[in-house]
């Protein structure tokens, strides 16, 4: 092939979406997803560092390659105030270099100040939390909802599955890869990710984010999910039993700069 013809082909394959990369026989790249967890301090500083979220800090990733970050204060399920961040990466390096690239970024840095800069004594947030998790190979990138950055309701449920082996946690990923995600889907059970755990605690484990208008429509679509004839077919497959050992529930509601 020549040096042109190649570098053509190439150009090709980077812009194809995941579908004609099936079809060509590659696969389409499986994303990191980055879950940070801010314990924040309660009154005037819980929000202002919600506002340096917004106005500093995911301008500041999207310039440097996370093209979209969501941001989600907690409605049920944690009674801390906490900020939870969702980071796409399209690669590892990406995860594991962005705080360097943060530091390089001079309007990160004078945007964020007041933040960044915070004494000792006078911390602009308690702890942050962190786990990388790599995209299921069924769903290999995170998909936002269409809804976001918009105004109204909407609301996100995130939950975490442990297993009590990597046998039983591999167990559970093949059953998602087997089927499982295209009954979330006809349920109504809109996915943001899926995502296995790769560092970060409670493991093994995976973790998983989905998206509805409101709770009357999440409760409906969980419902169908249950009653779902394949759903019951494949989680009465004995190949598949006792591979969960503990779920954590928790239901977000998106701030108003959230890209997911």
């Amino acid at each position: 092939m020549q040096r042109r013809e190649f570098l053509a082909a190439a150009a090709v394959t980077a812009a194809a979406p995941a579908a004609q990369l099936e079809a060509l026989g590659q696969a389409p790249a499986r994303q990191y997803i980055e879950l940070r967890r801010y314990q924040l301090l309660p009154g005037a500083k819980q929000r202002a560092f919600i506002d340096f979220i917004g106005a500093a800090a995911i301008p500041a990733m999207n310039r440097a390659g996370v093209a979209r970050v969501g941001a989600f204060t907690v409605m049920y399920g944690e009674n801390a105030p906490t900020l939870v961040l969702v980071l796409a990466h399209p690669t590892l390096e990406s995860a594991v270099s962005l705080r360097d690239r943060l530091a390089m970024d001079a309007e990160y840095a004078r945007a964020g100040g007041a933040v960044l800069d915070a004494p000792m004594d006078a911390p602009a947030f308690v702890r942050m939390e962190s786990a990388l998790l790599r995209a299921f190979e069924a769903m290999p990138a995170l998909e936002p909802s269409a809804a976001a950055g918009t105004s109204g309701g909407r609301i996100y449920e995130m939950r975490t599955y442990e297993s009590h082996s990597d046998r039983a946690a591999l167990n559970k990923l093949k059953m998602f890869n087997a089927g499982e995600i295209p009954i979330f889907r006809r349920a109504g059970l809109t996915p943001v990710f899926f995502g296995e755990t790769v560092l970060g605690t409670r493991m093994p484990s995976l973790t998983y984010m989905l998206t509805f208008p409101d709770m009357r429509a999440r409760d409906a679509a969980w419902s169908a999910f249950g009653q779902d004839p394949e759903w019951k077919a494949l989680s009465g497959d004995p190949q598949y039993r006792d591979n969960v050992s503990a779920i954590s529930d928790v239901i977000l509601r998106p701030t108003s700069y959230s890209q997911i």
